[in-house]
This record gives structure tokens, sequence and C-alpha cells, in this order.
């Protein structure tokens, strides 16, 4: 998958929108302003190294997924800058299938929609 790909992807499910922090660095895709998926589209500094644009994504995960996940694929690891147990990062280099892309960001989707109120689901 590739970074136009996934934003594409993320912008077709209901009532989501896109917001460019940090200087621009990354794109967090929000539904309901609620954050479910972030990403780099510029080259930033991860982990003490720089590393190119789509190097990685972060998604919410059921904890205890998250912990199987990471056990399966190692190309997923605990989130970079967010809440470790909730939240994890697949890496783009480490060949990460464009289906399991697609499921964990449908996940991700869905846990924050479960989260929102009644009337915020109703308005999606």
């Amino acid at each position: 998958m590739k970074l136009e790909g996934f934003k594409i992807y993320c912008l077709s499910m209901a009532g989501v929108a896109e917001n460019y922090p940090m200087k621009g660095e990354v794109v967090w895709m929000k539904v309901s302003g609620k954050l479910f998926a972030m990403t780099n589209v510029k080259t930033l500094k991860m982990d003490g190294e720089m590393v190119s644009p789509f190097h990685f994504i972060n998604l919410k995960c059921d904890p205890a997924r998250a912990v199987v996940l990471r056990k399966q694929h190692f190309g997923i690891k605990p989130a970079w800058h967010q809440n470790k147990t909730h939240w994890n990062t697949l890496l783009m280099g480490a060949s990460m299938p464009d289906a399991l892309v697609k499921e964990l960001t449908e996940h991700s989707y869905d846990l924050v929609v479960a989260s929102l109120t009644k009337k915020q689901r109703q308005g999606l």
C-alpha cells in the first residue's frame, strides 16, 4: 500500500477527516474529532533516526489483540508516541500486507466509533 491509497481508504469511511499537526510531518485521521490513525507524510526523526514518508502507521487496537499481533508480525510494534497498551505501530517497510493494513485500520476506526456518543454515531 502507498501513502495516497491509505489516505483515500481512511477518507472513504463515514465521518473521517484528515488533519496535519506537528509541522505537517504527520497526518491524523479522525472520526468525529477522535484519532484512529496516524502516519508520517514527510521525512521525520523516529527513535533517533530519520525515516522516509509512510514509514509507519499508528492504529488503535484492542489490548489483547495488540499483544497477539505483535507476536505474530515482525512489523507490528507497541505504538510510537502513543499509549502502548491501546495502540500499535505498523512498520510499512516490513512488507505489511495491504489486506492486514485495511483490516487493522477498520478495527481502529470501529473502536473509536464505538466510543462515540449515540448522537455522534448517528451523525456519521
